[in-house]
């Protein structure tokens, strides 16, 4: 399913002209394109304002393609089941979709992403009663998903699948806690050129991370090429005392890494 999607969007976005594709600034190309993306990701599903229950923050200019902060904001997580980002210019537009367990807190969360061009972005939250609200922001930058690593491949590819975990603050018993993860992956796209050989450097990403608490899901996120190497997720979660937070992640060569990171108790 998970891949059917994908080349889905991928697909459906080739469909658009050429010019419309490349047309930074026309605000009716864009429309245009987003009723292609989102026909492709949502079908027939409607689609409705989503000013009153989510927020995406990213930069109007970005300072490097390559890792563009965004962030999303819920205004009442406790009803949004699943949480989508789309780069609408990327060559593959789906960028993360997010699925929420019973243990998630996803008021907040922060992800780093490549853009290949001038580009909205949407961020789409699904309710739990099955209801889409989208909201918009445009990003100027260009190049992020051919960007050279800046390394040798070797040296990418050393400490694969390492975590690290921050705890962001401390927390109250029942209350939200905040964390950073990050994971030690190039998320090659095959889109980049090796600056040695002059070659194109084979795909590998990681396109799912299952992330649990005391065997709790706490989320399920699917993602693909637009993500940015060495990915950082900020994500909160609400720990019913000490416990394992569980992470697991696979790549598009099959294969998982796992971490296990002890959360101390709250702060009584």
């Amino acid at each position: 399913m998970r891949n059917l999607l994908r080349y889905a969007v991928l697909c459906g976005a080739a469909m658009l002209p050429l010019a419309a594709a490349h047309a930074q600034d026309d605000a009716a190309a864009r429309a245009q394109r987003w009723q292609v993306l989102r026909h492709a990701i949502f079908g027939d599903r409607p689609m409705q304002d989503g000013r009153d229950v989510l927020t995406l923050q990213a930069p109007y200019r970005a300072e490097d393609a390559a890792l563009v902060p965004v962030a999303i904001m819920l205004k009442q997580p406790e009803k949004v089941k699943a949480l989508y980002l789309v780069i609408d210019n990327n060559p593959s537009p789906l960028a993360a979709h997010f699925s929420f367990g019973p243990d998630a807190d996803p008021r907040e969360i922060r992800l780093r992403v490549r853009v290949n061009d001038y580009t909205d972005v949407h961020a789409v939250a699904e309710l739990q009663s099955g209801a889409l609200y989208s909201v918009a922001d445009f990003v100027k930058a260009a190049g992020g998903c051919s960007a050279p690593a800046g390394q040798s491949e070797a040296e990418a590819l050393q400490g694969l699948g390492e975590m690290k975990l921050r705890m962001l603050g401390a927390y109250a018993p029942g209350k939200p806690l905040q964390v950073k993860l990050l994971i030690r992956h190039p998320d090659f796209n095959g889109m980049q050129m090796n600056q040695v050989t002059r070659l194109v450097t084979p795909a590998r990403f990681i396109d799912s991370t299952e992330v649990s608490y005391n065997g709790a899901k706490v989320f399920h996120l699917e993602t693909g090429i637009s993500l940015s190497s060495d990915p950082a997720i900020t994500f909160g979660f609400v720990p019913d005392g000490a416990g394992q937070l569980q992470v697991v992640a696979r790549d598009s060569d099959q294969t998982v890494f796992r971490h296990d990171f002890a959360i101390p108790k709250p702060n009584s």
